[in-house]
């Protein structure tokens, strides 16, 4: 009995501190994995914040240029009919939204949603404009209709776009 009491006196102690050191190196090991992970986020950041910044700048840009009033002028209207010019500005806006699809990878769906519905609305004025015009109608009266056709919905499609482009940024800042 005396023996088992020694016994005890001893692997109690010797337990109590084992079980220490394990939390010790526990605890360190923990920190230690906390400290990689905020380093690898920050780097991660400084990578990825750029880019990020890159594909706002390029969802910003393709929805100025699908602006109706930005597309029409670019095309130069008055040197086409309605039947030239009309096809000629659908494929600028598919070009365009198809140039800067990969950028959908750094947004939200909701955000990129939007550009999407702002793409669509842009489609549809430039279709609606043609569609309230005879076979013989010249450019310049296209680009007059898609004027009206805007001016009439107010571009809200492009403008949240391009308000959940912005404010999708400023949470990193």
């Amino acid at each position: 009995m005396d023996y088992l009491l020694d016994l005890l006196k001893i692997i109690l102690p010797a337990g109590a501190v084992l079980y220490g050191m394990y939390l010790v190196v526990i605890s360190f090991l923990s920190k230690d994995r906390e400290k990689m992970l905020v380093e690898l986020k920050t780097q991660n950041t400084q990578v990825i914040l750029p880019i990020r910044l890159q594909a706002a700048e390029r969802l910003c840009l393709l929805l100025e240029r699908i602006t109706p009033n930005n597309l029409v002028r670019r095309a130069n209207p008055s040197q086409f009919s309605a039947s030239e010019l009309h096809p000629m500005l659908l494929s600028e806006v598919r070009e365009e939204f198809n140039h800067n699809l990969s950028q959908q990878v750094y947004f939200s769906e909701e955000t990129w949603e939007a550009v999407r519905r702002a793409v669509e609305e842009v489609t549809t004025i430039i279709n609606l404009s043609r569609q309230s015009l005879d076979g013989e109608a010249s450019g310049m009266e296209l680009a007059k209709a898609i004027f009206a056709q805007s001016l009439e919905r107010k571009n809200d499609a492009i403008n949240f776009a391009l308000k959940q482009v912005k404010s999708e940024i400023q949470l990193y800042f």
